[in-house]
C-alpha cells in the first residue's frame, strides 16, 4: 500500500477512538479527521468541503424545519393520544403505541417523536398499570424501525442515499453499461429502503409487541423518592366551540394528568367540588388544578384550555414568543402587600400572572385579588426576553424560565398536517412523468427529473413558516447543526477513503477474514459488521464510514464481487438506521434507558435477534429487489 492508504487507515483508526472514547462531539472529530486528509493533500479542499453543499445534507436541514411546524402545532402530540386509547392487556398496547409511532417516524425525525411520546407513555402506563418497562423500549424500536422505511425516516438515510448518487454520477458508464443502472427517480429513491425496512418493522413490531412480555422485565423505573417541589393552584376556562365541550372528564384526558389534579370545578358562579371522571365539561367552566410547574405548562398546550385570567391575551408580544417563567417576589418589591389587580403587574411588566406558589400554603381566590408577599413565586405567561430584562432587577430574587413552555398553535395542526401530506406526496409521486406530460402538451420546459427530494423539502419547510406553523426564530433554532456538521465532514472522509485506496484496502481484510461466502453469504456478514459498527461510533458516523467499504466489496477491481451495488447499499442503510443492539451509538436508546429502569443486557435481550432479522432479511430480499446481476 501507499503512503496515502496508510495515512487514511490512520486518520480514520484515531476518528474511530475519538469516537469511542466519547471525550469530544462527534462533529469535532468529524471535522478534525477532515482537516488532518486536507492538510495532507489526501483530499483537495474544494472536494472536503462539497459535503456541507449537498443535497442531503440541506434536506436534512429543511426536514428539521418541517418537524418543528408540526411539534409546535400539537399535530403529532395530538394524534398520539387519540390512538393510545386504553387496551386491554400489554400486548395490545404494545401494538397500540408501536405501530403509529413506526408510522410517524418514517416520515419525520425520530428522535422528536420520543420525545413527544414518552411522557404521555409514562402516564398511559400508569393509568393502565403496566410496567413502564415493557413500554419504553417497544417505543424506541418502533421509532428505529419506521425510520428504516423511507428516504426521510432517518438522516442516516439521507446520508447514504446521496453518498450513492455521488458514487453513480461518478461511476456512470461502468454502471450502466455492466447492470443497466440507471439514476434512482426520486420516488425509487424515496421508497426502496422499504424492501427492507417494510418487511422488518412488520415483523419486528410483532415480535417485540408478543416476545416483550417474556424477554422485557417488569421493571419500574427506579424510584428517586418524594421530592418537594413548587405546587401551583391555576385556574383554566373551557373555550367556546372547542373539542373538549360536551366531553366528561375522562373523555377530555384530564383524569390522570402526571403531577396535576382537577380539584374543582366553577360554572355559572357555583363551585363543583366532587369533580368525578364522568363529569361533563361545559363552555366557560373554570377548572382549578393543583400541580407542578412542569405540568402547568403541559396543561396549556391542551386544546380547548386556556387560562382564566384575561391578562394572558393582553400581554405584548406574538403568541410565539410567549413562554412561562417562575419569578420570585423580593422584600424591595413594590408589588409586597398589594394584591396582583392594583399593582397593574400586566401593564408595569408586560407579563400575566397564571398562578401563585406560597411556601407550602395553597393560594385561594381569584388570582387579581390575591394579596402579594415577599417569598411568594409567581408563574408568569410573558415574552421571552423577560429574564434578560429583569434578572438584575430588586423586584425579584429569581427568575428562571420553564423548559418547554412555549404556547402551542393548535388551530394551525390542520395545515401542518397538510403541508407534511403534501411533502410524502411530492416524495412519492412520479412527477417526472407529470412533467414530461406538461411539457409535451403545453410547449413549457420543466425539469425532466420531476421535483427533487431537496426542492420538496425547502418547499415544505419555507411553508411552515410562512402559514406561522413556526416562526423563523424557532425554525433556525431547531436545525440540529452538530448532524449538518458530522454528515458535510463525512462525506468529504468518505471521498478520501476511495481515492487513498483505504476503502480498498478494508475490503481486502473483510474478503481474506470470510473467504469465499458469496455475495448472499458477505451481504450477510456485511449487515453484521455494520450493527457492531454502530455501537463504536454514531449511526451516521458507522454508515459513512462503511459506504466506501461497501462500494469496494461491490466493485469488480482488487477483487471485489463484480455485482449491483445496489443491495449493498439498501443493507448499510437499513442496518445502520436500526440500532437494536444496545443503548449506546443510537440517541432515542439512550432516552428510554433511564425512564425505563434498563440496563444494558435488556437491550441484548431484545435487540439480537432483531439485529439478526435485518442481517437475514438484507440478505433474501435485497437481492431479489435489486439483483446482484440484472438481466443475466
Amino acid at each position: 500500500m501507499i503512503w496515502e492508504t496508510w495515512y487514511t487507515l490512520g486518520v480514520v483508526g484515531m476518528l474511530v477512538v475519538a469516537l469511542v472514547s466519547n471525550r469530544v462531539g462527534t462533529d469535532t472529530a468529524m471535522i478534525g479527521a477532515l482537516t488532518l486528509l486536507m492538510v495532507a493533500g489526501i483530499i483537495e479542499p474544494a472536494k472536503a468541503v462539497m459535503g456541507f453543499a449537498d443535497p442531503a445534507v440541506l434536506t436534512i436541514a429543511a426536514l428539521f424545519v418541517i418537524a418543528c411546524g408540526l411539534s409546535e402545532t400539537g399535530a403529532t402530540a395530538a394524534l398520539a393520544q387519540k390512538l393510545l386509547g386504553r387496551p386491554k392487556g400489554g400486548i395490545s398496547a404494545r401494538f397500540r403505541l408501536m405501530i403509529p409511532v413506526a408510522v410517524m417516524s418514517a416520515f419525520m425525525n425520530n428522535t422528536p417523536i420520543v420525545v413527544m411520546y414518552l411522557p404521555i407513555v409514562s402516564d398511559w402506563a400508569r393509568k393502565l398499570r403496566i410496567s413502564p418497562s415493557r413500554l419504553f423500549m417497544p417505543l424506541s424500536f418502533a421509532a428505529i424501525m419506521g425510520g428504516s422505511c423511507t428516504l426521510i425516516g432517518t438522516s442516516t438515510n439521507l446520508a447514504v442515499n446521496q453518498l450513492y448518487l455521488s458514487y453513480f454520477a461518478d461511476n456512470t458508464t461502468y454502471l450502466s453499461e455492466t447492470f443497466g443502472l440507471t439514476s434512482p427517480s426520486t420516488a425509487k429513491q424515496f421508497w426502496w429502503i422499504a424492501v427492507i425496512g417494510l418487511p422488518m418493522t412488520i415483523v419486528g413490531i410483532v415480535f417485540v409487541a408478543v416476545g416483550a412480555k417474556w424477554l422485557l422485565p417488569q421493571r419500574v423505573a427506579p424510584d428517586t423518592g418524594e421530592i418537594e417541589r413548587r405546587r401551583y393552584t391555576v385556574e383554566m376556562l373551557v373555550e367556546e366551540g372547542t373539542p373538549i365541550v360536551g366531553k366528561t372528564i375522562e373523555q377530555a384526558g384530564l383524569r390522570h394528568l402526571p403531577g396535576l389534579f382537577l380539584s374543582e370545578i366553577e360554572r355559572d358562579g357555583n363551585l363543583l367540588r366532587a369533580v368525578g371522571p364522568e363529569t361533563i365539561l361545559e363552555a366557560n367552566d373554570r377548572l382549578i388544578f393543583v400541580g407542578v410547574v412542569d405540568s402547568v405548562a403541559d396543561l396549556l398546550k391542551i386544546r380547548g384550555l386556556v387560562p382564566a385570567t384575561d391578562q394572558v391575551k393582553k400581554v405584548e408580544t406574538d403568541r410565539h414568543a410567549r413562554t412561562l417563567v417562575e419569578a420570585v417576589v423580593s422584600h424591595e418589591s413594590p408589588l409586597v402587600r398589594r394584591n396582583i389587580r392594583e399593582s397593574q403587574f400586566r401593564t408595569r411588566y408586560n407579563a400575566a400572572i397564571i398562578a401563585v406558589h406560597r411556601g407550602g400554603e395553597r393560594v385561594e381566590g381569584k388570582i387579581g385579588d390575591i394579596v402579594l408577599q415577599p417569598g411568594d413565586t409567581l408563574l408568569l405567561s410573558t415574552h421571552a426576553s423577560f429574564i434578560e430584562t429583569y434578572h438584575n432587577s430588586d423586584h425579584f430574587y429569581l427568575i428562571s424560565g420553564v423548559e418547554g413552555a412555549r404556547e402551542v398553535f393548535h388551530e394551525r395542526a390542520g395545515l401542518a398536517l397538510g403541508i407534511m401530506a403534501l411533502l410524502i406526496l411530492l416524495m412519492t409521486m412520479p412527477t417526472g412523468r407529470l412533467f414530461g406530460a406538461l411539457n409535451t402538451r403545453f410547449g413549457l420546459d420543466l425539469p425532466a427529473g420531476g421535483i427533487a427530494p431537496l426542492t420538496a423539502a425547502f418547499l415544505c419547510a419555507t411553508l411552515m413558516v410562512w402559514t406561522r406553523c413556526c416562526t423563523g426564530t424557532l425554525a433556525r433554532r431547531s436545525i440540529s447543526w452538530q448532524v449538518i456538521l458530522v454528515i458535510g465532514a463525512a462525506i468529504g472522509i468518505g471521498k478520501a477513503m476511495y481515492e487513498s485506496g483505504a476503502a480498498d484496502a478494508i475490503a481486502e481484510v473483510i474478503f481474506s477474514a470470510t473467504g469465499n461466502m458469496g455475495p448472499h453469504g458477505l451481504l450477510f456478514i456485511f449487515s453484521l459488521l455494520t450493527a457492531v459498527f454502530c455501537q463504536l461510533v454514531t449511526n451516521k458516523g458507522a454508515a459513512v464510514l462503511l459506504f466506501p467499504v461497501a462500494m469496494a466489496l461491490a466493485a469488480e477491481t482488487n477483487g471485489g464481487l463484480g455485482v449491483n451495488p445496489e443491495p449493498f447499499v439498501i443493507t448499510l442503510t437499513a442496518t445502520a438506521a436500526g440500532n437494536y443492539l444496545t443503548p449506546v451509538g443510537c440517541v432515542i436508546n439512550l432516552m428510554v434507558y433511564g425512564p425505563g429502569g434498563y440496563r444494558f443486557t435488556d437491550y441484548l435481550r431484545l435487540g439480537l435477534p432483531l439485529t439478526l432479522m435485518v442481517a437475514g432479511l438484507s440478505a433474501w430480499l435485497a437481492p431479489m429487489a435489486f439483483p446482484f446481476h440484472p438481466g443475466g
